[in-house]
């Protein structure tokens, strides 16, 4: 039938993902899209509009998989100090994994694109807000619960975590040695373990 899709969307933004991931938004050619994506270049353009109208749609795909996965623990109504413990262990460990070399798409666009273009500026902008109200809301939940100090300022906290989050996934980008890594992961939860009012699990 005239003008029925024989592709899924969500496949072809998982494919999308996973090419501007490990090359970029620069280094990805259109020819390289139609091959990845498997379709052909009048399909790719009619779905998105554009290289830009794809690569945006591929950061809104990433935000809410991707990002919500990882994200998501700290996200939820019982995090705590724990579960942010848990982050930067997991991205020590992902250091010696696959994502070395591939990093987090978010955080490579926010190097390579977020001062040049103000569409992915946007989405880099929610990221950062989305990562610093995930630490808050655990740094929160373990004030309230008694874990944290209640000297301590969330806010501030909870964007130095942010900021950490974000160098550590430079880090795996640039497959920095995992020893590396895993040193820097120690010290933000080290420095954690000094604000909290309970001996860590």
């Amino acid at each position: 039938m005239s003008g029925t899709k024989h592709y899924d969307r969500s496949e072809l933004l998982d494919r999308a993902v996973e090419l501007f991931r490990v090359r970029g938004y620069s280094d990805t050619s259109t020819a390289a899209l139609v091959d990845e994506l498997g379709v052909n270049r009048k399909s790719m353009y009619a779905e998105f509009g554009s290289k830009q109208g794809l690569f945006e749609a591929a950061l809104e795909h990433y935000d809410r998989e991707n990002l919500s996965r990882v994200l998501g623990p700290l996200e939820a109504p019982d995090a705590g100090l724990d579960t942010i413990r848990r982050a930067f262990r997991g991205y020590g460990q992902a250091a010696e994994g696959w994502p070395s070399g591939r990093g987090c798409l978010m955080c490579n666009t926010a190097v390579e694109r977020a001062a040049l273009d103000p569409g992915a500026r946007a989405h880099v902008d929610r990221y950062l807000q989305r990562i610093e109200a995930a630490f808050v809301n655990a740094l929160r939940n373990g004030r309230a619960t008694g874990e944290l100090n209640d000297t301590v300022d969330v806010h501030e906290l909870g964007a130095f975590f942010a900021m950490s989050m974000v160098g550590v996934s430079a880090l795996l980008r640039a497959q920095a040695p995992p020893a590396q890594v895993q040193a820097a992961c120690r010290v933000v939860i080290t420095m954690l373990d000094h604000q909290s009012s309970q001996r860590p699990v």
